[in-house]
């Protein structure tokens, strides 16, 4: 589900439902969609500091992109997970180093529905992935 809908698709949908019940059994069910990332990967190098949940990121540099692998043991942060891979996937490291994630969670309304302690994960998450893209991009 998640791996073929855009970033618009994905503002429309969440726009659709009027209660964050529905909203977040929508982010868990995106979350559901991500492939599994192999046992290999889910090594101590890859695990994202500051996430309550254990949480792994991979990617790859490919010739015009960047590829982003996430996965988590928990069900919500694997779908808050798909929904930053639809904002960041297959873009240019250059163009994810400063693309606002902050300002589609604020059109999303996500972190104002979040633990203190989740918002902070998916902040961690995203600086990991800024980082990356920011020593990609120079």
């Amino acid at each position: 589900m998640a791996g073929d809908m855009t970033l618009e698709e994905l503002v429309d949908t969440f726009s659709f439902f009027d209660d964050w019940e529905d909203k977040y059994r929508f982010i868990i069910d995106l979350g559901k969609g991500l492939e599994s990332m192999p046992d290999s990967d889910k090594v101590e190098a890859n695990l994202i500091r500051g996430c309550q949940s254990q949480v792994w990121l991979t990617h790859k540099a490919e010739a015009e992109h960047l590829t982003f692998a996430l996965d988590s043991d928990a069900h919500i942060v694997r779908g808050l997970s798909a929904v930053v891979l639809i904002a960041i996937q297959q873009r240019p490291a250059a163009e994810i180093a400063a693309l606002d994630i902050e300002a589609i969670f604020a059109e999303l309304d996500l972190l104002a529905h979040l633990s203190v302690t989740r918002g902070n994960g998916l902040r961690a998450m995203v600086a990991r992935i800024k980082a990356v893209a920011n020593s990609q991009a120079n």
